[in-house]
């Protein structure tokens, strides 16, 4: 055994050494791109993992990747011989080729990627949406939010998208141009790169509480892993989810997201988008304006009609109320007559009855006179009879006490007292020096 000792640097060179003759080739390695950087002098640093299936797991492996200019530039020509497909970023599956590498400086073991495979990443994501359409189809999804109908008059319009960017001033620029009254309820959310699926479904149900009419869910062109995720689940059932319609306008015309399966209606473009929902009211308008149209035609139709019966109803009226009073004459004419004949009547018979009343009034009177002067004459007499003055012109008198009262009995006076005699002439004031009862001795 050899005795020999190495400097760190020369270790890293048989450890350099034992790796390229392991794998003198390169290897083919697939993961997912993590925490990927790019410096300024043009290379790319990333690392490359192997995902748990436990959510929320570490990696089960990673390996850093570095990826230098110039092969930069031979993968980008890759990338864009085959369209631009994809866009390398955090969260991307790939299948990259590249050497084993050890860098001693800093004690390192990388790989040095050469190449990649975009038919691997296209068919991971297409593998992807594909399980997931049939999730959301098996849990009634698809079409729940096309379920929703859309309001007449869409005009309070939330939409979802990154403030600032051109599909953002795509559907600004529609939306002025229409010339009517929309409201947008704009909320900012980033629509691509790690995370974004959260903000969006996010963005989607805080357009949902702001009670929208309809929300407008956009992004511009990209690459299939840029609009990789509006193939996410969060985002798809959020939209599903959706209190209102969503309206789509994700990429280009031939992108086709898991979004636009669940949406209530999916457009080409954000302007495709924006545009149909400007194309809804100018229909509701146009709409209007016809039965405005018609309902005037309808309205002054009915009016002539109206005006056509007034008049015949007028005329109606005038030649019935002339001929009603013509009989009215008539009948007046007829009644005046007998009321006339029967006033004579009533007039001859009255003056009869009043001549055969004044007749027996008279005779009446007459006897009821006559009643009258015997009746006087015996009250006369009785009168007479009754006088005061004749009863004391024959010799009776009237005594009175002191109260005026005339004194009946010896018992109404007493001794000493005096009382007023009226005789046929005058008065006789006497005192009372005694009494006699009749038939009694004398008291005093």
């Amino acid at each position: 055994m050899s005795d020999q000792t190495l400097t760190v640097s020369e270790l890293g060179v048989v450890i350099r050494a034992a790796l390229e003759q392991a794998v003198p080739f390169g290897v083919w390695v697939e993961g997912e791109i993590q925490d990927i950087s790019r410096s300024r002098n043009g290379h790319v640093y990333f690392e490359l993992i192997e995902s748990s299936e436990t959510p929320g797991a570490p990696p089960l492996a990673t390996i850093p990747v570095v990826l230098f200019r110039d092969a930069r530039d031979r993968v980008n020509r890759l990338l864009k011989r085959h369209g631009d497909p994809i866009r390398m970023t955090n969260g991307v599956q790939i299948r990259i080729q590249g050497m084993v590498d050890y860098y001693p400086p800093t004690g390192r073991l990388q790989l040095r990627m050469s190449a990649i495979d975009p038919t691997y990443t296209l068919g991971v994501i297409a593998a992807e949406r594909e399980a997931l359409m049939r999730k959301l189809a098996d849990a009634g999804l698809l079409r729940a939010n096309a379920r929703h109908s859309l309001t007449p008059v869409p005009l309070r319009i939330g939409v979802v998208t990154s403030l600032g960017s051109a599909a953002h001033a795509d559907i600004t620029t529609v939306f002025e141009r229409s010339q009517h009254s929309f409201t947008l309820v704009e909320i900012d959310t980033a629509v691509q790169g790690a995370g974004a699926e959260l903000r969006i479904a996010a963005a989607v149900r805080a357009a949902g509480a702001a009670e929208v009419d309809v929300i407008l869910v956009a992004r511009g062109g990209g690459s299939k892993t840029d609009l990789a995720v509006f193939d996410h689940e969060m985002v798809a059932t959020a939209i599903a989810d959706a209190p209102v319609p969503v309206f789509t306008g994700i990429g280009h015309d031939i992108d086709r997201s898991v979004a636009d399966e669940v949406a209530h209606t999916a457009h080409t473009t954000p302007t495709a988008a924006a545009q149909a929902i400007v194309a809804f009211v100018d229909e509701w308008l146009a709409r209007l304006a016809v039965l405005e149209a018609d309902v005037a035609h309808h309205a002054r139709r009915a009016v002539d009609r109206a005006t056509h019966r007034v008049t015949s109803r007028r005329q109606s009226i005038a030649r019935a109320a002339t001929t009603a009073l013509g009989r009215a004459d008539d009948r007046l004419i007829q009644s005046s007559a007998r009321i006339r004949r029967a006033t004579i009547r009533a007039e001859s018979s009255a003056h009869t009855q009043l001549d055969r009343a004044a007749a027996r009034l008279a005779l009446a009177s007459r006897h009821g006179l006559r009643a009258a002067d015997l009746r006087l004459d015996a009250a006369a007499s009785r009168t007479r009879v009754l006088d005061p003055g004749l009863t004391l012109a024959r010799g009776w008198s009237i005594t009175r006490g002191p109260d005026g009262s005339v004194i009946r009995s010896t018992t109404d006076v007493i001794t000493g007292g005096e009382v007023t005699t009226t005789v046929a002439d005058g008065t006789i004031t006497s005192t009372i020096t005694a009494t006699e009862a009749a038939g009694a001795p004398d008291d005093g």
